[in-house]
């Protein structure tokens, strides 16, 4: 679970962008540049290397 203050202020570390939190997967969610950036023991892992790209159709079944 993350800390619902820490998920306001974080960003797409790409884009910018807003996030969205994918509680069953433990993911954060860029839509604008399909990439999920997991999230290890509570901490998001921000980082490019560690993201995985996502589907549209992964990205539609979130809606």
């Amino acid at each position: 679970m993350l800390d619902k203050k820490l998920l306001e202020i974080l960003v797409c570390p790409i884009c910018k962008g807003e996030l969205h939190y994918d509680k069953s997967a433990k993911e954060l969610v860029c839509a604008a540049d399909r990439l999920a950036f997991p999230v290890r023991d509570g901490v998001p892992i921000m980082i490019t290397a560690e993201a995985r790209a996502m589907s549209l159709d992964e990205l539609e079944s979130l809606r």
